[in-house]
């Protein structure tokens, strides 16, 4: 399956990065969740920092654009397939230097996505 960062994971259960981690686990995806308080998220522990992370096929981003700047060298890093710009997330610059890299990028909802088969 997929391994996905989820960037902006929160241990906050109403928070949708919260909820992607689970319905990620539930659809059998390896998650790497990063955040900026760390804890657990039925077994998988939040990371603070920008740590590495080696074969990454999918990033969703649940962070405003405003504070995406300091992420993008970070992301970058992490070679994704793609990166996923939830709801709240998108960002036209950004997706543009992603696609100019060959990095596929996608205005959608994780959850939405996973819920209909299309992740």
């Amino acid at each position: 399956m997929k391994k996905t960062v989820v960037i902006g994971a929160s241990l906050n259960p109403e928070r949708y990065s919260f909820m992607a981690v689970k319905r990620l686990l539930k659809h059998n995806h390896e998650v790497v969740a990063v955040g900026l308080k760390e804890g657990t998220i039925d077994g998988v522990k939040i990371q603070t920092g920008k740590p590495a992370i080696d074969g990454v096929d999918t990033v969703t981003m649940y962070v405003s654009k405003k504070n995406q700047q300091e992420l993008v060298d970070y992301i970058f890093s992490l070679k994704p397939k793609r990166v996923i710009f939830n709801p709240g997330a998108e960002n036209a610059d950004f997706e543009k230097k992603l696609s100019e890299k060959g990095i596929e990028t996608e205005e959608a909802c994780t959850l939405t996505l996973l819920a209909t088969g299309q992740y």
